[in-house]
């Protein structure tokens, strides 16, 4: 018969490191809260008959965040036969705090302490059977990443546990005499399944619970009543009452259960973060860190592999053998050239860059799996603090870095909603791996002998996020404090190569299956629209409907210096995919058929239509604008409202088109000898106008009670 069990736990516990070995699924492991938004399923390896719900890694069932709602939904459901709560045994503290929560719902539950070989490796002991005893649940040691006594955790989840069999925590009486009252008042109204856990959150006041009980007036006052009584007794707020109930209830088991040595050494892992999260150090050893990876990946290891895929396979080998092929069967020359020019110009100038986008993800997979990303994060917290911004946005900003995509989405593990919405403004604006074929581009057809094009590509992107949150901040819609940055460090590791490859592996193919799909179709859109006029007949880019429609829009740009129909035309379809910026102009440009990695065959007819100043101008705005349209699609379901999505499309847009207005406006004067008319005026008006908002002391904006109050308790818990 067909079984049900759900994985609870902590992020970093190594709860999805168990789901992976049970069911042999390759579910992506990272090492931040909330890498798994969604709750995945698996059968196991060794048993179809039972199948395994992974929940998203959270903190406890209070519902805060999108990960907290998804799981506590689950969990009161009751459509499982039983709960594996996956701990870490190095931090069974922290852990068992929602353990407390999951007793109270009254189903069959099991207790996965994890990571049992470091606590061996640290020399510390835990005894299990006092844990069980103490805590009144069947309690298994287990080791994920050395695969051991998984089978004996399956076998104990498998065993028939009775409800009354399990116990839930008893706090100070008078707590529990309290909890009984309500429990007098609601009578018949209470679920009969997790009661404790109703009781205890009506006793919080959580609005979804008390929401979903029918409650009339009389009832709704004698439960107040009885709150704020005992809060006078506690001298304290209902919430921090258990909250403080839950840790005293988790000392007493502690210490029962763990076995304590005098051995008070720092462990590696405490040894290494005194080095890499250093006040001082921290930040030079990140940037260090980082230039390897972008070293290895745009320099040296990817790029010997990118200029074979670009000057060989897709500049020799794949032209030739069509060109032959379809000479060979006598295909139509404007059918050659929708193959040479549209389809193999345009998604060969993409797919070339593959190889430098495997190199990076592999890196960053490599700092993930072994624990320094998490680190990265609460260094980072330190400076974003300063600009309104938490340090749980730099982790959507860092993946932004590779895929704007899952860079939005990753804004889902910040509480606060004004945070998260701020966040998923402004971190597309960190320069993706879609958007480096246009950095590539520029730096080599007009500044061949200035190394600082491409790192002020990423310069500008920080600057943007940096000053859009202290702009922003000072709104009405984003004012107060940004939200509390909790976070647990888990022990380095050294990396599971099976979780890097694939999620290198997962990366790559978005990638391509994006190239071959989006981009393939763009390109042949292009091609057709460049090659044929209103009469659909063939005839020069130049008489195209492509010229024409670009000539429509092209004055729209003009004050920034390009305003020429190739230019409007390849911004525009860079909104379909950044990709196709490079590609576009591959098509354009006819006759070139392929374009290599920094396209230096079209070099000569961008330096005729672009001056520098121009150029750097195009690049600014492609980097700020808004996003693909699949990144967008990510910022409309995260903000999941029609008016926030507007409003963060829209400021993308204006703001990429006024700064690249001044970088022209300005830069066309300075570097190029141009005239002081109206645009430069307007120019140093705009920039004046964009520090102005930046310096500018707001109105204090008073928050409720009800939000420093709930702020208050995230704090303490």
């Amino acid at each position: 018969m067909s079984k049900m069990i759900a994985l609870a736990g902590n992020p970093n516990s190594g709860k999805t490191s168990v789901f992976n070995e049970l069911t042999g699924a390759s579910q992506y492991v990272g090492n931040w809260p909330g890498v798994t938004v969604e709750r995945k399923a698996g059968r196991l390896k060794k048993n179809k008959e039972i199948q395994l719900q992974d929940l998203p890694g959270i903190y406890s069932l209070a519902p805060y965040t999108p990960e907290e709602r998804v799981a506590r939904k689950y969990l009161l459901q009751g459509a499982y036969d039983a709960i594996v709560n996956v701990v870490d045994g190095t931090n069974l503290e922290r852990n068992l705090y929602l353990t407390t929560q999951l007793l109270e719902l009254g189903q069959p539950l099991v207790l996965a302490v994890n990571m049992m070989d470091l606590l061996q490796k640290a020399d510390k002991k835990i005894n299990l059977d006092k844990l069980s005893y103490a805590a009144g649940l069947p309690v298994v040691g287990v080791s994920a990443l050395k695969k051991k006594r998984l089978d004996e955790l399956v076998k104990k989840a498998l065993q028939p546990l009775t409800v009354e069999s399990l116990s839930y925590p008893t706090y100070d009486p008078r707590l529990e005499a309290a909890l009984q009252e309500l429990a007098d008042v609601l009578g018949q109204r209470l679920p009969q399944v997790g009661q404790r856990f109703y009781l205890v959150k009506i006793f919080e006041r959580d609005s979804e619970i008390l929401a979903s009980l029918p409650l009339d007036p009389l009832q709704k006052k004698e439960i107040e009543e009885i709150i704020q009584l005992t809060e006078k007794i506690f001298k304290d707020d209902s919430e921090s009452i258990i909250v403080n109930e839950r840790y005293q209830w988790i000392e007493r088991v502690l210490k029962m259960a763990t076995v304590t040595t005098q051995n008070f050494e720092l462990s590696i892992s405490d040894k290494i973060d005194q080095v890499v999260t250093n006040r001082i150090l921290a930040l030079p050893i990140f940037a260090l860190v980082m230039w390897g990876v972008y070293y290895l990946s745009i320099q040296t290891v990817g790029t010997m592999a990118t200029d074979w895929v670009n000057d060989v396979l897709f500049g020799t080998w794949v032209p030739t053998l069509a060109e032959s092929g379809m000479n060979a069967v006598q295909i139509a020359p404007w059918l050659q050239s929708l193959v040479l020019d549209g389809i193999i110009g345009g998604v060969g100038a993409v797919l070339g860059f593959l190889p430098q986008l495997v190199v990076l993800f592999f890196c960053l997979a490599l700092l993930e799996d072994c624990g320094y990303m998490s680190r990265i994060a609460f260094v980072m917290d330190r400076l974003f603090r300063k600009f309104g911004l938490s340090g749980k946005s730099f982790i959507p900003m860092l993946i932004a870095t590779g895929c704007g995509v899952p860079g939005v989405m990753a804004s889902r593990t910040i509480e606060n909603e004004a945070d998260r919405r701020l966040t998923v403004m402004v971190t597309t604006f960190m320069p993706c791996s879609a958007k480096l074929p246009i950095i590539a581009l520029i730096a080599g057809a007009f500044f061949p002998h200035a190394s600082w094009v491409a790192p002020s590509s990423y310069f500008v992107g920080i600057s943007a996020i940096v000053l859009s949150g202290i702009a922003l901040k000072k709104t009405k819609l984003f004012a107060g404090d940004p939200a509390p940055f909790i976070m647990e460090l888990p022990n380095y590791h050294f990396p599971q190569w099976r979780n890097i490859f694939y999620h290198t592996l997962e990366r790559g193919k978005a990638f391509v299956k994006k190239a071959g799909t989006i981009i393939f179709v763009s390109s042949v859109v292009v091609w057709f629209l460049a090659n044929f006029n209103w009469r659909m007949e063939m005839t020069a880019e130049g008489q195209s409907i492509l010229a024409d429609l670009g000539r429509v829009i092209a004055p729209f740009f003009a004050p920034l210096g390009w305003g020429h129909w190739q230019g409007a035309v390849a911004s525009i379809m860079g909104l379909v995919a950044k990709e196709n910026v490079l590609g576009t102009f591959g098509v354009l440009f006819q006759g070139l058929g392929e374009v290599s990695d920094n396209a230096h065959e079209v070099w000569p007819q961008m330096q005729a239509a672009f001056t520098p100043v121009a150029a750097y101008s195009f690049l600014i705005f492609n980097l700020l604008c808004a996003p693909c349209f699949a990144a967008m699609g990510a910022i409309a379901r995260e903000m999941n409202h029609k008016k926030w999505t507007a409003i963060a499309i829209g400021y993308q847009c204006t703001l990429a088109y006024v700064v690249s207005f001044i970088v022209y406006q300005v830069g066309h004067v300075w570097f190029e000898g141009g005239s002081m008319g109206i645009g430069f005026g307007l120019g140093v008006l705009a920039a004046l106008i964009l520090i102005y908002f930046i310096v500018r002391t707001p109105k204090k904006v008073q928050l409720p009670e009800t939000v420093k109050a709930a702020t208050l308790v995230k704090e303490l818990k």
